[in-house]
């Protein structure tokens, strides 16, 4: 959920009065203790959850994660820019918490300074996780961080505005630049993308490199260039703003939300603002792919829970037992719910999937999602700033994609 940036506000009251009551009635989620673990009686907790509603949800969950672990939970959120500079600086100066959530594009660069500890040292249930997600928190073949919940990136569209021009939700490219075109009008565009100078913009363009062919090792390839000059038409050809430029997710939304764009990429962290609104009648597809029968290949996004090295194993049981009650499969369905994201294991994504059609898209394509670092691990943000650097480049018609993307590629790899 980052996604990539964060955060959007998050309903709270009616999930939050059922969860606690659910969480209350835990008996524990995790294995006995060692010596000296009784005498633990608080852990500390990092994470960047700082908007208020998702800080007091978490707050929640964890705090009663830790009654069933006996312990009393300090939890602190720092603001998503803060977190990874803070950690290090922790890391550095052994004053790590005891449990830390990253984003899982994140835990890679944590994991290789040797501040974490694998998960299978203290007997954490994995089972039962889809393995693109899992593999968000391993490194080196090791398991440092389960997800709770993950996204991803689908389309929005206006189910009114397509109903009045006549246009089918777009499954295809060619079909998602007719259908644009046709949206597009007077105070109106057809679509909108996140463009920015951001890793954000990164994120929202591997759907469309992934499910072309493209790769994130290479990235002046002709099917990188496809890709590309699909955003390069949908501006030149009036039915996207050039303002993407300036526009995160959070912008996109908001030209959403306001008419003035009827269809949109973005997640699901984005649902509760839009029903808000009740004039707004809107609706959910995977995002278009080159070729009809094609499935989209998208990132996935989602925050990771990890144990920081320490010198008291006791304290490290007991953090153990917090992060096995947070993945729990009940608890992750709770945490689904409030947040509007899908279980990371795919049984109970599915029953969630049976009662939310609209989540049902996204828990589809969280199937064959992929981990931004995955194949790159740590050099993935270079490669990030070569694609929002290209993105940037091209749909200013600076340079040609081919260009934007060859220029993308030295600096993925620092020539």
């Amino acid at each position: 959920m980052i996604p990539p940036a964060r955060r959007p506000a998050r309903r709270v009251a009616a999930h939050l009065t059922r969860s606690v009551a659910l969480l209350l009635a835990l008996t524990g989620c995790a294995g006995g203790t060692g010596a000296g673990a009784g005498d633990v009686t608080s852990l500390t907790v990092l994470d960047y959850y700082t908007d208020g509603s998702e800080h007091a949800q978490w707050g929640e969950m964890l705090a009663a994660c830790g009654r069933t672990a006996g312990v009393r939970i300090e939890h602190t959120s720092v603001p998503p820019a803060s977190l990874v500079p803070r950690v290090l600086r922790q890391s550095s100066s052994r004053t790590l918490p005891d449990l830390l959530m990253l984003d899982n594009a994140d835990l890679q660069q944590i994991a290789q300074t040797g501040a974490l500890t694998p998960l299978d040292r203290y007997g954490i249930d994995t089972d039962g996780f889809a393995e693109g997600i899992l593999s968000a928190g391993t490194y080196r073949g090791e398991v440092y961080g389960l997800a709770p919940y993950v996204s991803t990136v689908a389309l929005f569209y206006n189910k009114d505005m397509l109903a009045e021009a006549g246009v089918a939700v777009p499954r295809t490219w060619a079909e998602l630049k007719d259908a644009a075109a046709r949206l597009t009008g007077p105070g109106r565009y057809g679509m909108a993308v996140d463009g920015s100078a951001t890793f954000e913009s990164s994120w929202q363009f591997l759907p469309f490199l992934w499910s072309n062919g493209g790769h994130e090792k290479q990235l002046d390839t002709p099917q990188a260039a496809q890709a590309l000059r699909l955003w390069v038409d949908l501006v030149k050809n009036g039915s996207m703003s050039k303002s993407v430029l300036n526009w995160t997710q959070a912008d996109v939304h908001d030209q959403f939300a306001a008419g003035r764009t009827a269809m949109m990429i973005n997640g699901p962290w984005r649902i509760p603002a839009l029903n808000e609104d009740e004039d707004l009648r809107w609706g959910v597809a995977p995002v278009p792919v080159p070729r009809a029968g094609q499935r989209p290949v998208t990132p996935l996004g989602g925050e990771v829970w990890t144990l920081p090295r320490s010198a008291s194993g006791a304290r490290q049981e007991k953090a153990a037992r917090v992060l096995a009650c947070l993945t729990d499969s009940s608890n992750m369905l709770t945490l689904a719910e409030q947040h509007f994201t899908v279980p990371s294991r795919p049984a109970v994504a599915a029953r969630y999937a049976e009662r939310d059609p609209v989540m049902a898209v996204f828990a589809e394509s969280v199937e064959t999602a992929r981990v931004r670092t995955g194949e790159l691990g740590v050099r993935w943000p270079r490669t990030a700033t070569g694609i929002y650097t290209a993105i940037q480049s091209a749909l200013a018609g600076e340079q040609s994609p081919e260009e934007a993307l060859r220029h993308a590629q030295r600096i993925a790899t620092g020539d």
